[in-house]
């Protein structure tokens, strides 16, 4: 008797999904856990295991399909089933399977495996488990290229699934459309809603990062001995966020409906760049954690975000955001706001500028900040002060450990 795989129970907050990619073909045997198939939501990949051992007999929807929870998406027959009941099925599903030996390959580098005509079976992956990140892939085309000597053109190859390429005309004006993943279309909905549903403002500051830069050079290397992971900035400013939330409470709160809700938590958001585009992972309970914690929880999240495997809880909740933009080289920004949370900081580049202390002109590394604010609950005076608390408490960091 066939066993049906279906679509795990998704959250409360996701509706359905979009199945990305198959990693078993029709005729695979399978082990009870295996990775049969990747699912898209709005939010994150999930993976879809074998509920037992056995034989894929049949594939039931197909990538790009969308599918919502309990809907079959393939049968399993037994481990021992004819090659020539297998057989009737496999034609169905072929086209559109992945080859078994993608079963680690994230759906990003997936893609450009697709675009590129790659084999999963010649590129190592240095993700988790092994998985072939796009990284990898970017990696893999690069050497190639490198080692490869010029060759006459080839003929064009076929767009990969979902790509429209309009016919190039005269002076080569080519163009191509692809549909939004269903993260972007996410994205792409929330920042339309923070601009049309909240009154946001931005007010800036600047602070001289010299304290802080002092303060990790000198114990960065007792630090990583003793924790084993690298002191960074974010560190600090989450620390400082979290004393500057204590004192303005209503940044930390959100708007619902007509109500005001005043968090007695601080579960902060690190937005983090992947492969699949902006996401913001949690740290909960920030003000809890130790600054080594809080440098774990990061890396852990990251790496989390560039293997497409945070779960629905990573990124779920959060009472106010902060996002570094300066890791790009941004100097100046405006961040949007995160709803429904009523409030972000944006960090930026740090650079050596002309500042004036005791009367004489200093070059000191500084470092543009931007509190982005919904002023339908913060105040100006509120915006501005959190913010200036912010930069006393980076500017002299001995003030959080004494919460002065």
């Amino acid at each position: 008797m066939a066993t049906e795989v279906k679509v795990p129970a998704f959250p409360e907050s996701v509706t359905d999904g979009t199945v990305v990619t198959w990693h078993k073909q029709v005729g695979d045997r399978v082990q009870r856990g295996d990775n049969l198939v990747d699912i898209e939501t709005d939010k994150v990949v999930f993976e879809v295991p074998a509920p037992e051992d056995g034989v894929l007999q049949e594939v039931l929807v197909q990538p790009g399909a969308v599918v919502v929870s309990g809907q079959v998406l393939a049968r399993l027959g037994a481990a021992q089933a004819s090659g020539a009941a297998v057989a009737v099925n496999k034609p169905a599903a072929a086209a559109a399977s992945a080859p078994a030996s993608d079963a680690n390959v994230m759906p990003a580098a997936r893609k450009m495996m697709d675009e590129h005509g790659l084999n999963a079976a010649s590129i190592p992956g240095s993700g988790k488990d092994g998985r072939v990140l796009k990284e990898d892939v970017m990696r893999f085309l690069e050497t190639q290229h490198a080692s490869t000597p010029a060759k006459a053109k080839s003929a064009p190859t076929a767009p990969p699934a979902g790509v429209v390429k309009t016919p190039a005309a005269a002076g080569g004006r080519e163009e191509k459309r692809v549909p939004m993943t269903r993260l972007r279309a996410r994205i792409a909905e929330r920042l339309v809603q923070a601009q049309h549903t909240a009154a946001t403002l931005t007010t800036f500051n600047e602070i001289n990062m010299q304290p802080v830069m002092d303060l990790r050079a000198h114990y960065r290397e007792q630090f990583e001995k003793e924790y084993g992971v690298r002191l960074g900035f974010m560190s600090f400013f989450v620390k400082a966020s979290v004393e500057a939330l204590r004192r303005f409470p209503m940044v930390n709160a959100s708007v619902d409906g007509a109500d005001i809700v005043y968090h007695g938590y601080f579960d902060l958001g690190i937005a983090v760049s992947s492969p699949r585009g902006l996401v913001v992972p949690i740290l909960r309970d920030a003000d809890q954690m130790s600054m080594a914690q809080i440098e774990a929880r990061i890396a852990e999240l990251s790496q989390k975000a560039q293997d497409g495997s945070l779960a629905m809880d990573d990124i779920t909740g959060g009472t106010f955001s902060i996002t570094n933009g300066g890791v790009f080289g941004s100097l100046l920004s405006t961040p949007i706001l995160n709803p429904p949370q009523s409030a972000i900081l944006g960090m930026h580049k740090i650079q050596p500028r002309p500042i004036v202390e005791e009367g004489a002109v200093v070059a000191r590394p500084m470092m543009y900040v931007a509190l982005s604010y919904d002023h339908r609950l913060v105040d100006g005076k509120d915006a501005v002060q959190f913010l200036v608390a912010i930069k006393e408490f980076l500017e002299d960091p001995a003030r959080m450990l004494l919460e002065v």
